[in-house]
C-alpha cells in the first residue's frame, strides 16, 4: 500500500479522555492544522455535539471533499457498527451509543472506528517499523521477509493490535489483540495491565523508595533518575522498570506464541526503552525447565532488541545454511535461525495511529465496504 501517492482525503480523530484532537490526511500526512477541543462535558449531547463541530471545522477549512472518517476510539466497544459501550474515561456512553451511524448520516460519508492500539499497529505495519526492517533484511542480502506484527501500547492502559499481510486482524468480538487482560507475573492476582501502565510504574516506585503516591514523580522523572540524570532514589527507579519489562516481557512472550512476528512498543512509557527493553527481551528469551531437569526454550523462535546495534545486526545477518536434496544433485540454501525482533515506534505513537486510520479506511473502501 502506497499511502504517498493517494490524493483521497480522510477526517480522522485522537480520542482522548482529555482532548478531542480532529484532523484531515492525505497521501498519509496531515494537511489542516488540527483542531483541539476538550472531553470533558456534562452530558451525552455534549460530547457528541463537540464530536460533530471538530469534524465539521476540520471539513470547513478543506478545499476538497473527503471520502470517509477513520479514527480510533476506546472500547470497550462493537467497532465494526461502530457502537461504542460502556467507557470509562467517557461515562456518558453508557448501554451502547451509535456513534458510526450517527455520523454518517450527519456527514454522509463511510465512518470507520477502531481501537487505538489496533491502529497503532497498522500505522507502523504499513509506514512504520516493519517495513523499516524489511528494507534492512533486503540490503543485508538475505531473502527473509517478516509480513505479521504486533504492536503494544505502553501508556494510561496496555493495549495491542494485530497485523497480517498488510491487514488488520479483527476478532469475532472487537476484542481482538486485549494483551491487558493476561495474567502478571510480578503480581498473579493482577492482569497484566497494573504493571505495564503509568500507574503501575509509580506505584512501584512509590513502593520502594517508601513515599507517598500522591508525591510520586512522573514516569518521566522516574526513568531520569534510573538513568542517573536527576537525583532520587534509583534503585526504586530501576526495580519499577524493571517489573515492567517481567511483566511485559511474560505477556508478549504468550502473545507472540500464537502470532510469530515482529513486535513494535508505542505509548508514553515505550520512550523508557533504554531502562527496560534489554530486560523485556531478556524475560521472552528465557527457558522453562523440565521434569527431568533439562530445559526447553521458552519460544521456538529467539527474540532479537532491534534497538541495540549487536543485536540488530545479527538479528539481520541470521545464518546461511546450504543442504543437499535426497536423491538428488541438487542443494538448497535457507536460513534456518527463527527469529524475531522487538523495536520501539518509528512513526510515534500518535501518528502511527492516525496513518492507520487513514490506510485503513482507504483499505476498507478500495475493498468495497
Amino acid at each position: 500500500m502506497n499511502l504517498k501517492d493517494d490524493n483521497r482525503i480522510v477526517l480522522t480523530l485522537d480520542a482522548g479522555g482529555t482532548n478531542f484532537v480532529f484532523s484531515a490526511i492525505r497521501g498519509g500526512e496531515e494537511i489542516v492544522k488540527p483542531i483541539t477541543l476538550p472531553a470533558e462535558a456534562t452530558n451525552l449531547i455534549d460530547v457528541l455535539q463537540r464530536i460533530i463541530q471538530g469534524f465539521e471545522e476540520v471539513k470547513s477549512s478543506l478545499k476538497e471533499d473527503p471520502v470517509a472518517i477513520s479514527f480510533a476510539f476506546p472500547g470497550p466497544a462493537e467497532y465494526p457498527l461502530g457502537i461504542i459501550g460502556d467507557l470509562e474515561n467517557l461515562p456518558y456512553f453508557r448501554g451502547g451509543i451509535a456513534l458510526g451511524s450517527m455520523l454518517e448520516e450527519k456527514f454522509g460519508l463511510p465512518v470507520y472506528i477502531n481501537n487505538d492500539g489496533d491502529l497503532f499497529a497498522y500505522g507502523e505495519a504499513i509506514g512504520g517499523l516493519l517495513p523499516e526492517i524489511n528494507a534492512r533484511l533486503e540490503a543485508g542480502g538475505t531473502n527473509k521477509r517478516y509480513k505479521n506484527l504486533f504492536g503494544a501500547t505502553f501508556g494510561t492502559g496496555f493495549g495491542g493490535g494485530i497485523v497480517t499481510n498488510n491487514e488488520l486482524f479483527t476478532g469475532d468480538n472487537s476484542a481482538q489483540g486485549e494483551i491487558n487482560r493476561i495474567r502478571n507475573k510480578v503480581y498473579p492476582f493482577y492482569s497484566v495491565e497494573e504493571s505495564v501502565t503509568i500507574r503501575g510504574v509509580m506505584k512501584s516506585y512509590s513502593r520502594d523508595a517508601r513515599i507517598d503516591e500522591v508525591i510520586c514523580p512522573t514516569p518521566q522523572s522516574i526513568f531520569d533518575i534510573g538513568m542517573g540524570l536527576v537525583e532520587g532514589n534509583r534503585e526504586a527507579a530501576k526495580k519499577a522498570y524493571n517489573k515492567l519489562a517481567i511483566a511485559a516481557g511474560d505477556a508478549l512472550a504468550n502473545a507472540i506464541t500464537l502470532i510469530d512476528g515482529i513486535i513494535v512498543l508505542g505509548g508514553g512509557l515505550s520512550g523508557a526503552w533504554p531502562l527496560f527493553l534489554q530486560n523485556m527481551v531478556n524475560e521472552m528469551n528465557k527457558r522453562f525447565e523440565l521434569p527431568n531437569g533439562k530445559y526447553l526454550d521458552r519460544l521456538e523462535i529467539k527474540v532479537y532488541n532491534l534497538e541495540n546495534d549487536k543485536g540488530l545486526e545479527k538479528f539481520v545477518k541470521g545464518e546461511t545454511r546450504e543442504i543437499k536434496v535426497p536423491f538428488s544433485d541438487k542443494t538448497i540454501t535457507y536460513d534456518p535461525v527463527k527469529r524475531i525482533g522487538v523495536g520501539i515506534t518509528r512513526l510515534g505513537t500518535s501518528k502511527a495511529t492516525s496513518i492507520g486510520a487513514y490506510a485503513f479506511a482507504l483499505n476498507e473502501l478500495d475493498k468495497g465496504k
